[in-house]
Order: structure tokens, then sequence, then C-alpha cells
């Protein structure tokens, strides 16, 4: 690939985009990103935001959510979906910190995937957003299709992907790209239904260009 196709790719999306947050979680300490973007797994913003202000008004610290019901968060909870798997996780996580990181939320990535509910996808948001370390480039559903549809990897595997585009993408934006990526897919190139007519990235897009993918509806 061009070396010059991923800087084109980026300086789209970021003009398209330009207010779009890493990790979408623009608020709070990294105790709160950290739990809030466990609990952004398979649901969406608004539900995360929803359940925000009651979570931490009675569970502002790690002590005082590893010390919580797990019922009563799961109450809290629920609107965000799986919210018994995602109660346990988040009480123990909480307990986690507590317990071996002096209940500071820890800020290396072997630290942040000890934790119940987190893997390298969470860790690498956390560590953009509330850190601002850029250690890797958080892939989940929406940077592995759009990444495998503009030619930036050919792989399906996770970890290989957030390899693939590390290499393509300059270390300062990694936290960015995932973002931005993550805003057109749920704007744009949305999965079974994209709007093509309406994309910015068809240039860069080889389904586009070998008319596979091609939709016209806006």
């Amino acid at each position: 690939m061009d070396v010059a196709t991923p800087c084109a790719i980026y300086r789209a999306l970021l003009r398209h985009y330009p207010d779009t947050i890493p990790g979408g979680i623009s608020y709070g300490d990294p105790f709160e990103v950290l739990i809030l973007t466990i609990l952004s797994a398979q649901t969406t913003d608004r539900a995360v935001e929803a359940v925000r202000p009651i979570l931490f008004s009675r569970y502002p610290t790690p002590a005082a959510l590893a010390a919580a019901d797990e019922e009563e968060v799961g109450e809290i909870i629920k609107p965000t979906g799986f919210y018994r798997v995602k109660a346990r996780h988040i009480i123990g996580t909480a307990r986690r910190i507590q317990e071996e990181h002096g209940g500071s939320v820890p800020r290396t990535m072997e630290a942040l995937t000890g934790l119940p509910g987190v893997g390298r996808k969470t860790a690498n948001i956390v560590l953009s957003n509330a850190f601002g370390i850029d250690e890797g480039i958080a892939v989940d559903t929406h940077v592995k299709r759009i990444a495998g549809l503009l030619g930036l990897t050919d792989e399906t595997d996770p970890v290989k992907i957030e390899s693939d585009l590390k290499a393509l993408f300059p270390q300062e934006v990694w936290g960015q790209i995932n973002a931005l990526l993550v805003q057109h897919g749920r704007a744009v190139c949305i999965a079974g239904r994209p709007r093509c007519a309406a994309c910015m990235l068809t240039p860069w897009c080889r389904y586009y260009s070998e008319g596979k993918k091609i939709v016209t509806r806006t």
C-alpha cells in the first residue's frame, strides 16, 4: 500500500468528524473511563450515558464499587445490556484495583488486561482516553470491517489487524483513528447497509472500486 494512503484516509475522516473523541468517553477520571468503557460493549453511547449519573453518584470510587451488591449494580446498568455479566465484571475490576493497585486505575496494558472484562480493545481506549498513552489501536467490529473494506488489512484476528494498522498510522493518531472509524461505521459505512453515495472514503475503498458493495441511497 502507498504510504500516503493511510494519511489521506485519516485526514478525510478527521475533516468529516472533527469533534470525534477517542473511545467516545468524554468525561470523568480514569476510574469512570474504565468502568464506562467496560459497559459500552455491545450497546450504544446513549445507553451508557443514561446510567452514568446514578452509577457514579452511588459508587464514585473503586472502594465504593468494590463493596457494592451485584444485584443492585445490575439493576442500575440494565439498559446497557448483558447487565449481569457487566455487573460482575465492574465490581470485580473495582476489587482488583483496590487489592492490587492501591485504589488507582493501572496505566499499563498488562495490568489493565488483567482486570475482569478488560481486553486489549478496552485497555487501548482507557490508556488513550484517560492517560494520553497511545500504546495500540482498539479494534472493534467497525474498525475490523472498515479496515478490511479499505484494504488496510487482510487479517481477521483483532490482534493481527491492530498490528497492521499500527504499522500504517503514526503513533500519535492511534487513539483517534479508532474513534474516527467507529464514527464512520455508525454514520455512513453501516454494516449491511452502507451509504456509499455519502462516503468520503470511496477513493480508497477496494470494494467500492470493484463494484462489490456500491449502495446509492443516502
